[in-house]
């Protein structure tokens, strides 16, 4: 009944976006499998976006379709989706969950399916499953918090951090590997503490956190949860500077918080489309506010760029999915964030970039650009 439940539920939040010739026979299908509500729907939803975005390029001579299904943020409704999407035609590649909990839940299904999934999932432990039919375009927690910790000790010069991460498996991940990059750095946080994404009040961790005397918070934080800690700490008066997870670039997230009590906050990320950068970036990032009347991030511009690569595999002859998994993890892809190239572990993302904020607006810039920082970090 459970089950059932779900796949009604999946289906009422179905929506479509069909190419004019997505009916022939010989359609690719492309489904958007994304969390649209709960914890995760501001970072969701620009994946989602993301995804519509890329799949709005249709290759000539191809006809494409692309169902979206909100997965909440149960693994459950997550390969619930992704079996219905199975059955609705020849599926070419899935725009999967960021979740990291769903997208190890749908490993195996992808792996049985023989299903490439494309996702912008930070967690690490994704690609680390054997599993040939995932592809990350957006740097992993090996790569993101080598970045977040070489910034806190090699261009802050800080070296009592207080770590505040999430209890998911996203925040669990990003926690152990903020771990090995201090160690490497040779540094030991004064403090660790998880917390629930559905806290509401921050506050005694931050004071527990203050507590211990740190240098520097260190935030790996949803967004929310990123948006309520930083607006307690101004209120409280906390001066010490900030560097918070790839959350904290979203301008979803700095819309929850005036541009004063961002004064001194930083963020890793993949990118900042809002921070400019090249013609084709600035391209993306009009189409997109014309589209979605909103403001792209990185995990909207990843998705993009894992959807491209997808359709220049298309473009180029593939036109099944172990055709377009061997284009993935075989070719190299110059996208608007970064160039990908798979490390044979579906991992395609290798660069990582720093964002502050100066307390004037909710657009940061960017400060530090770190290219395969894990192997510098060494």
């Amino acid at each position: 009944m459970r089950r059932a439940l779900s796949l009604l539920i999946g289906l009422l939040a179905a929506s479509t976006c069909l190419s004019p010739a997505a009916r022939a026979d010989d359609t690719l299908s492309f489904p958007v499998l994304v969390p649209l509500t709960g914890f995760l729907s501001l970072e969701g939803t620009s994946q989602r976006n993301g995804a519509v975005l890329a799949l709005k390029q249709t290759p000539a001579g191809v006809a494409i379709a692309s169902e979206i299904v909100d997965t909440g943020t149960s693994p459950e409704a997550a390969v619930t989706a992704l079996e219905r999407a199975a059955g609705g035609g020849t599926v070419g590649a899935v725009a999967a969950s960021m979740l990291g909990t769903q997208m190890l839940a749908m490993l195996p299904l992808a792996n049985e399916l023989k299903l490439p999934l494309v996702t912008v999932s930070g967690t690490a432990s994704i690609t680390e499953q054997g599993n040939p039919w995932v592809f990350r375009f957006f740097p992993g927690d090996a790569v993101t918090k080598a970045a977040h910790a070489r910034y806190v000790v090699e261009e802050l010069g800080k070296r009592q951090p207080a770590v505040i991460y999430q209890t998911t498996a996203y925040g669990q991940s990003g926690k152990a590997h903020l771990d090995a990059a201090f160690k490497a750095l040779g540094v030991t946080p004064v403090f660790e503490e998880g917390v629930d994404p559905a806290a509401k009040d921050l506050l005694p961790v931050l004071t527990k956190a203050l507590a211990a005397n740190p240098d520097v918070l260190v935030l790996h934080l949803h967004s929310g949860p990123t948006a309520l800690l930083l607006r307690q700490a101004a209120s409280g008066g906390v001066t010490l500077p900030i560097v918070a997870g790839s959350a904290m670039h979203q301008p979803s997230t700095a819309a929850l918080l005036e541009p004063a009590e961002l004064k001194g906050v930083c963020a890793e990320t993949a990118a900042s489309p809002i921070s400019g950068g090249t013609p084709e970036v600035k391209a993306f990032t009009d189409a997109y506010r014309a589209a979605f009347g909103k403001e792209p991030d990185a995990f909207a511009l990843g998705q993009y760029d894992g959807m491209t690569m997808v359709l220049e595999a298309v473009k180029a002859g593939a036109r099944t999915p172990d055709a377009i998994r061997k284009a993935l993890s075989s070719e190299t892809f110059k996208g608007l964030a970064m160039t990908y190239k798979s490390d044979g572990k579906g991992n395609m993302a290798h660069s990582a970039v720093i964002v502050c904020y100066d307390g004037t607006s909710r657009v940061p810039a960017l400060v530090k650009r770190y290219d395969d920082p894990t192997l510098a970090a060494k």
